[in-house]
């Protein structure tokens, strides 16, 4: 099977394109390396430096004919949305449908979407928020990625698949530490390098953390699927923030306290997802605890060295 994957020099894509390669899938690349790393490029997949809204994408659908199209290439940055929602939009939105576009006029039978939960659902009325809770994001990033949904359901209309997975918060080796990436890389990077992390908030806020080759794993299922559908991609198990900075700080030897800061706009308070359609849909459960996950990130980080 041919599989073009967007993003796929990213944290998340190329652990999904490490999936594909290693399930014997046809794999393609396309990042414009703003955020990803040509090191993190699996050298069984073929990789075009190209953005997602160039006129010469057509150009790659054209010569690869990919049968599923899997995006994770994005704007990622709920505060840099907030403060720029044009150019959030523009990446998010009109990215997200020129590659719907291109999939349609190439031949491509599924598009698959890497959504979010906790941006889409906003301050849930209930906990772990199952696919049917309100969407009510806080961010234009959250806007951007409930767009995004309607456009991928809009083209299953006109013979695409669609399959929407919508993550929790992903952590894991390769996540990026720097800006306003992921508690846990930021955590790691920084007590390795023995700097007290910020805390946004008192850190009694919560978040469902998943690991990355769990989320990998989901876009394998999701792919041998026949099925259009959403789903949640977590662990339904809320964690806070203290105590997230307790587990790493075990891990890293780590002594000091956190610096706290004030609490960042846009951001949820609360979250954890139901993933119960998750299991009926692709059959797919998280395998690797919280524990597990973030000894094994804090070790690739050791190994990796302050970065």
């Amino acid at each position: 099977m041919k599989v073009l994957v967007t993003g796929g020099a990213g944290f998340i894509g190329s652990h999904v394109v490490d999936a594909y390669v290693d399930a014997g899938f046809d794999v393609a690349v396309v990042d414009n390396l703003s955020s990803g790393r040509r090191d993190y490029l699996n050298p069984r997949a073929r990789f075009y430096e190209m953005d997602i809204r160039d006129s010469d994408l057509s150009g790659v659908f054209e010569k690869e004919r990919p049968e599923v199209v899997n995006h994770h290439a994005a704007q990622p940055s709920v505060t840099a949305s907030v403060a720029d929602p044009g150019h959030d939009a523009d990446v998010n939105i009109m990215g997200t449908l020129n590659l719907l576009a291109l999939g349609k006029e190439f031949g491509a039978r599924k598009f698959i979407f890497a959504s979010t939960g906790g941006a889409i659902y906003g301050n849930p009325e209930y906990i772990p928020a199952d696919e049917e809770h309100p969407t009510r994001p806080l961010s234009p990033y959250g806007i951007g990625k409930m767009v995004g949904e309607y456009y991928v359901r809009f083209y299953g209309s006109m013979g695409i698949a669609g399959a929407i997975l919508r993550y929790a918060n992903v952590y894991g080796p390769r996540q990026d530490p720097h800006g306003e990436a992921g508690v846990v890389a930021i955590f790691s990077n920084g007590m390795l390098a023995g700097n007290p992390p910020a805390i946004y908030g008192d850190g009694t806020q919560t978040r469902d953390f998943v690991y990355v080759e769990d989320v990998a794993r989901a876009n394998l299922l999701a792919t041998r699927s026949e099925v259009s559908d959403t789903a949640n991609i977590a662990t339904g198990v809320e964690t806070t923030v203290n105590d997230t900075f307790r587990h790493i700080a075990e891990f890293t030897e780590f002594r000091d306290e956190p610096d706290y800061a004030p609490a960042r706009a846009g951001e949820v308070y609360r979250i954890a997802l139901d993933i119960t359609h998750a299991k009926t849909w692709l059959g797919w459960t998280p395998r690797t605890t919280l524990v597990q996950g973030l000894e094994q990130t804090v070790a690739w980080f050791r190994r990796a060295g302050r970065q």
